[in-house]
C-alpha cells in the first residue's frame, strides 16, 4: 500500500479515469503506470494505461510492446501474434519485444523457439540476468537440467544476489545427481556471500536429505546466527534432532520457535510427538490438547489423540478424537480404516459401514477392505446386501475367502444348492482354509462333509 500511495503518478492516473478527465503524460510516464499495473497483476487497470497511452501516443513502440505483455496475461494469442506481425519489422533490437515474442512461444508449449529468441536477445547485452533465467526456465520445461543448470549459474554469475537462480541450480545438481559438484557449488558461493540466507537454507536441506544430520543443523545455526527470527529453520533444525532421536532437543528448538509464532497449533502438536516418542503419553496429551486450543479444527492433534487414548484404554475418548478427525479430513483412508477398526472394536457394526464402503469404493485393489466389510455385513445379518457386495468384490478378486463367506450367506439364506455351489468354488481355491472358516461359519460346518461326498461321486 505504501508504494501505491507514493506513486503519485498512478494516483493522478486514476483520478482522471474516475473523473472521466484527460491529462497528458509523455511516454516515460506511461511507461511506470502500466508497469505498476503489471507488477501488481491488475491488468485491467495495465490495459486502460495502454489505450490510453496509445491514443496520446499512436506511434509509440514502447507502449504497443506494453500492450503485447497484457495480450500475453490475457491468453489472447490470436491478437498478440497479430502484434507480433506487425512489431516484429522494427522492434528486433528490442529486448523488451524479444522477450514477449520469446514468452509468447513459451505460453504455446514450444521452449526452442522460446530459448532461440531469448538467445538472440541476450546479445543486446541487456537484461542478462532475467534472460539466462528465462532460458533455464524453458530447458526445465524440455527436460534438461543439464543446460538448464547453466544457464542458471549464468545468471547467478549476472546477479550474485539472485536467489531464485541459486536454488533453481541446487535443484538441477539434484536432478543430474551430481551431489559432490552441488555442495562444492554451494561452498564456493559461500566463500563469497558468507550471509546469504537462501545458500545456508539449500546447504542445510542438502545435508538432511542425505541424512547428515550434525552438518545440517551447522547450516541451519549459520542461518539463524543471520536472521534469528527465521522460523521454518528452527522447525528444520528440530526436525534434524527429531531424525537424531535427540527428542528433548528438538522440544527445546520448538519451544524457542513458539516465542516468534503467531499460529502455534502446528508446533505444539510437533512437541507432543516428541513427548510420546520419549514414551510420556501425559506430556504428549497436553501438547495435542493445547494443540486444539490454538486450531480447534487441527485434525493431526485429534488423530494423535485418539491414539494415546487407546494407549492408555480409554477407547471411548480414542472413538470420539477419531471420529472428529476423520470428518475433517475425509478423504484420508487411513483415518477411514482407523475409524471403522475403532467402530468394530466397540460394537457398533452400523455406524463402521460407511466406512468401509468409502474404502471399498476408494481402493478396489485393496482385498481386506471387501473382506472386512462383507464380514461386518454379514455380523449385522445382512446376507442379501453382502452377497450383492461379494459379487463384486469377486470381479476384482478370484480368492476362496470370498467364496466362503458367499456360501455362509446363501445357507444363512436357507438358500442349499447356490450355497454348496459357493463352498465347492472356495474348496477348489484353497481347501487350506476350511478349518478356520469353519469355526468362523457353523453352518459350514455341516456342508463340508456334503460338498465333498458330491464331488467324489462326479470323480
Amino acid at each position: 500500500m505504501e508504494e501505491y500511495f507514493g506513486n503519485e503518478l498512478v494516483k493522478k492516473f486514476e483520478e482522471m479515469m474516475e473523473n472521466n478527465d484527460e491529462f497528458y503524460f509523455d511516454t516515460e510516464e506511461l511507461d511506470d503506470i502500466i508497469v505498476y499495473y503489471l507488477e501488481l497483476g491488475d491488468f485491467n487497470y495495465a490495459d486502460m494505461a495502454v489505450t490510453y497511452g496509445l491514443k496520446l501516443h499512436p506511434n509509440s513502440l514502447d507502449i504497443k510492446i506494453k500492450k503485447l505483455e497484457v495480450l500475453l496475461e490475457w491468453e489472447d494469442y490470436n491478437t498478440a501474434k497479430e502484434m507480433i506481425d506487425e512489431l516484429k519489422g522494427s522492434s528486433m533490437e528490442n529486448t523488451d519485444f524479444l522477450v514477449c515474442y520469446a514468452k509468447y512461444y513459451s505460453n504455446l508449449g514450444n521452449p526452442k523457439k522460446a530459448i532461440d529468441i531469448c538467445k538472440k536477445a541476450l546479445e543486446l547485452n541487456e537484461e542478462e540476468n532475467f534472460l539466462n533465467n528465462f532460458i533455464a526456465d524453458e530447458y526445465v520445461n524440455l527436460g534438461d537440467p543439464f543446460n538448464a543448470l547453466k544457464h542458471y549459474q549464468q545468471a547467478l554469475k549476472d546477479d550474485p544476489t539472485d536467489e531464485y537462480s541459486l536454488e533453481n541450480a541446487m535443484i538441477c545438481f539434484s536432478d543430474l545427481n551430481k551431489s559432490e559438484e552441488a555442495i562444492v557449488f554451494l561452498n564456493d558461493y559461500l566463500d563469497n556471500f558468507a550471509y546469504s540466507e537462501v545458500a545456508w537454507s539449500e546447504y542445510g536441506q542438502f545435508y538432511f536429505n542425505r541424512k547428515n544430520y550434525e552438518e545440517a543443523i551447522k547450516g541451519f545455526d549459520y542461518l539463524l546466527a543471520i536472521n534469528s527470527s527465521a522460523v521454518g529453520v528452527y522447525a528444520s533444525k528440530a526436525a534434524c534432532y527429531e531424525a537424531l532421536n535427540q527428542y528433548k532437543k528438538a522440544v527445546e528448538i520448538y519451544e524457542e520457535m513458539l516465542e516468534l509464532e503467531y499460529t502455534k497449533a502446528f508446533t505444539f502438536y510437533k512437541i507432543g510427538l516428541c513427548y510420546k516418542a520419549l514414551k510420556q503419553p501425559t506430556i504428549a496429551l497436553s501438547y495435542f490438547q493445547k494443540s486444539l486450543r490454538e486450531d480447534p479444527q487441527f485434525y493431526l492433534a485429534m488423530m494423535e489423540q485418539s491414539y494415546l487414548y487407546e494407549e492408555m484404554g480409554g477407547m471411548p475418548e480414542a472413538l470420539h478424537f477419531a471420529k472428529e478427525a476423520t470428518l475433517l479430513n475425509d478423504s484420508n483412508l487411513d483415518y477411514q480404516k482407523r475409524l471403522a477398526f475403532l467402530f468394530i472394536d466397540s460394537g457398533k457394526f452400523e455406524e463402521s459401514l460407511s466406512c468401509l464402503k468409502k474404502l471399498v469404493d476408494a481402493e478396489p485393489s485393496r482385498f481386506y477392505n471387501w473382506y472386512a466389510y462383507t464380514e461386518v455385513l454379514m455380523l449385522l445379518g445382512e446376507y442379501e446386501e453382502s452377497i450383492s457386495v461379494l459379487i463384486a468384490a469377486l470381479e476384482h478378486h478370484n480368492r476362496a475367502e470370498l467364496y466362503y463367506q458367499m456360501s455362509n450367506c446363501y445357507f444363512n439364506l436357507k438358500d442349499s444348492n447356490k450355497g454348496a455351489e459357493s463352498l465347492q468354488k472356495a474348496l477348489e481355491l484353497d481347501p487350506s482354509l476350511i478349518t478356520d472358516m469353519q469355526k468362523k461359519y457353523p453352518y459350514i460346518k455341516d456342508e463340508v462333509k456334503k460338498v465333498k461326498a458330491k464331488v467324489k461321486k462326479k470323480n
